[in-house]
């Protein structure tokens, strides 16, 4: 079998950032932070929101921690017509998506009719939803289930709320990759860009912390069983023992270059490069994910200022993930880090969340920390960031990988 090389890639000089894709607007819902400034403020003050569940009696599992939003009041942030219709993660997606469009300052009513999409990312759809009307078919007939439930479960259900809310009629979807899926979002909506779009809402939420959804995740065996918050989920940690989930994601108004310019947006960065790959048997392909993103992006490893890392908290992926970085950058060759540790894993939000965090690393100069991590495993060789750090930063590459074998990997650089 043929081996990729990874050490130095062929450059390919790209699209450039002034005629590419730029993020204008970013909206979070976080477990520790509701909004983008009070959530990287929180990140970089090292603050977690994992803690005890409280959305359901959790007392009978094994596992009782999650990322949980705390202090989300659906009535403050929609209207009561929505409230009816939509399951907990679109009403989180609505907020982002919100939150995206007001902080980009752009009015999609003013762009031609079909200049303006949606394409999310979702490993769910709604189950919260989904369980209380099922429970009421089996419980109470067929005439007890709510006519939203046709599209409340759904996973394209956030992009056409989100299209409906805004008015956004141009090319829209959705992508299932479970935690890649937030970066393969962000890479559809700039193939539509490159086709002439003017403004995409593209990035990930993602929410399923209801019993129904529980057993799911138990299923998976890949969770935590510590009972400790703080130390439940600890990336390249030689105690790691499983992940924490986690609900909330980030969204972004990705627009065209030349457009942005030309209305004086703010920009907080320009996405430049990202790959896809998807694991054979045995055979693990984050790398060259990571390799076929630079090339894509024109930009060699030691160009990357940042890593961060998809961190599932596991030793033996913690330790693929950091052979994976050690081939392309060398041993502890570039700063890693891991801010997820902070809110946990969440699904199709995870990447897109640190997406968002490498932007605002871009744009306040810091590398936001890794928190829980004590005793890096030696077979870890990182250099794993686990206290903010001041340092110049113009490209970071964004890694995840989705339950199932995905992996995608974007860089995102200075505007």
């Amino acid at each position: 079998m043929t081996t990729a090389t990874l050490d130095r890639p062929t450059v390919r000089h790209n699209v450039p950032a002034a005629t590419g894709s730029v993020v204008t607007g970013i909206g979070v819902t976080a477990p520790n932070g509701l909004g983008t400034e009070a959530w990287w403020a929180a990140t970089l003050r090292g603050e977690s929101g994992i803690r005890p569940v409280t959305r359901f009696d959790a007392s009978r599992y094994p596992v009782r921690i999650a990322g949980e939003i705390p202090g989300f009041v659906d009535e403050e942030h929609l209207p009561g017509r929505l409230l009816a219709q939509t399951d907990r993660v679109t009403r989180l997606s609505l907020t982002a998506a919100k939150e995206a469009l007001d902080d980009c300052g752009s009015d999609p009513s003013a762009l031609p009719e079909y200049g303006a999409g949606v394409v999310t990312a979702s490993s769910a759809g709604g189950f919260e939803f989904g369980q209380r009307e099922l429970q009421a078919l089996w419980s109470k007939g067929g005439q007890h289930v709510s006519a939203y439930q046709s599209f409340a479960w759904f996973y394209a259900v956030n992009t056409g709320q989100i299209s409906i809310r805004h008015g956004l009629r141009g090319s829209s979807g959705v992508v299932v990759a479970e935690q890649a899926g937030g970066l393969d979002a962000l890479a559809h909506a700039r193939r539509q860009i490159r086709k002439g779009a003017r403004l995409m809402v593209t990035g990930g939420v993602d929410s399923a912390l209801c019993p129904w959804g529980w057993a799911a995740h138990l299923a998976a065996g890949q969770l935590s069983r510590a009972t400790d918050p703080a130390r439940a989920y600890l990336p390249f940690d030689t105690q790691a023992g499983g992940h924490v989930v986690g609900e909330g994601g980030a969204l972004f108004v990705l627009e065209n270059a030349p457009a942005a310019r030309e209305r004086d947006a703010r920009v907080y960065g320009a996405f430049t490069g990202y790959a896809a790959t998807f694991d054979g048997p045995g055979t693990p392909r984050l790398a060259d994910a990571a390799r076929l993103a630079l090339i894509d992006a024109g930009v060699r490893p030691d160009e990357i200022d940042v890593v961060f890392a998809d961190a599932a908290g596991a030793r033996a992926a913690d330790r693929a993930e950091a052979e994976a970085l050690a081939a392309l950058f060398g041993p502890r060759g570039v700063p890693v880090t891991a801010p997820k540790s902070m809110t946990g894993r969440l699904l199709a939000g995870g990447a897109a969340l640190d997406a968002a965090a490498a932007l605002l690393s871009l744009r306040d100069q810091v590398i936001p920390p890794t928190t829980g991590t004590t005793e890096p495993a030696p077979d870890c060789p990182v250099d794993l960031v686990t206290a903010p750090r001041e340092t110049g930063v113009r490209h970071a590459l964004v890694l995840a990988r989705g339950r199932g074998g995905f992996n995608s990997a974007a860089v995102l650089s200075a505007p």
